[in-house]
């Protein structure tokens, strides 16, 4: 017969023991619960990434007159630099007006603007006017940007006033990288409307999460030229070319350069006489260089001279 106080005794403790298993089994799903958070939330920062659009060249950027949401990379078309192209020399562009599409974007589109970018106001009718001045000028529209970035800086004097004053003398931003965060690096395209011809969608490949806009000098630098004169002449066109007034200088050029600066209205006899003799120059020492640096070109090098401010609209 069963002792009535061992059956009891007995219940007890089975009763015990499942309620322990339950406890047991649910601090472990509540374990499970709290440890999927971190997983999602790390898995959310990995698929976030930093994409660069790096513009190397004569560019100014402003806002697009016709969509807030977007800014307009500007550049003239000149002799003085090859053709535009986009990741490598094989993909050249006609003057035009380009579309760049990215994928889905993370965060804000501040548009913050490194302190050593050059800025300068750049009025929305003047943008509008490079617009309608076909064969003349490249203009890639982008959505807004987190940031603009500094890809390289030069030291030079940048201001209104001729020769710039020595407290505007600092490390301005030569090469200006557009930072966005994207959730994928597939999806980016390039689609346009060249003012001649006609132009295929590029789908980008981004591996090394940048795009290249560039626009080489047309010639390698004169070592006997020590004033800069490609910058200052390439500063010049960009300024006339916005419609807005500002000069470049370099702290260790010579005095004498401003005789001959082509930003000095005073200079233009001297500039033409300076380019008669580099041509003289170019056409017998420096045909050996020439050559090289044509060879460096179509093998996809990149120059990388020209050492003017970019400008972004701003103040």
């Amino acid at each position: 017969m069963t002792n009535p106080l061992h059956f009891r005794s007995s219940l007890v403790l089975s009763a015990g023991l499942f309620l322990a298993v339950l406890i047991m089994v649910a601090c472990n799903e509540a374990n499970n619960g709290t440890k999927q958070a971190p997983d999602v939330t790390q898995q959310a920062v990995q698929t976030t990434q930093s994409v660069f659009v790096v513009f190397d060249g004569p560019w100014a950027f402003a806002p697009d007159p016709k969509d807030a949401n977007s800014v307009l990379a500007l550049a003239p078309k000149t002799k003085s630099h090859r053709d535009l192209f986009v990741q490598t020399w094989e993909k050249t562009l006609a003057p035009g007006v380009y579309d760049l599409s990215l994928p889905v974007r993370s965060g804000p589109a501040a548009a913050v603007v490194d302190p050593n970018i050059l800025q300068a106001k750049i009025e929305p009718q003047s943008v509008q006017h490079i617009l309608d001045q076909k064969l003349e000028r490249y203009a890639i529209r982008l959505p807004k940007p987190d940031a603009y970035v500094a890809a390289l800086h030069y030291r030079s004097r940048a201001g209104s006033a001729y020769p710039p004053d020595a407290s505007t003398e600092k490390d301005y931003v030569t090469s200006v990288s557009l930072r966005y965060s994207v959730t994928t690096l597939n999806g980016f395209s390039l689609a346009g409307s060249p003012d001649s011809g006609a132009f295929n969608p590029l789908l980008l490949q981004v591996e090394t999460p940048t795009i290249n806009f560039s626009m080489d000098p047309a010639h390698e630098p004169d070592p006997a030229d020590k004033c800069h004169t490609h910058e200052r002449e390439s500063f010049s066109t960009l300024t006339k070319f916005l419609h807005i007034t500002l000069f470049v200088d370099f702290p260790n050029d010579p005095g004498t350069c401003h005789d001959k600066d082509p930003q000095n209205p005073r200079a233009v006899k001297a500039e033409i006489a300076t380019r008669l003799l580099s041509a003289s120059v170019f056409g017998s020492v420096g045909s050996l260089r020439s050559h090289l640096l044509a060879a460096l070109y179509f093998f996809g090098v990149h120059v990388h001279d020209c050492a003017a401010p970019i400008i972004v609209a701003g103040g």
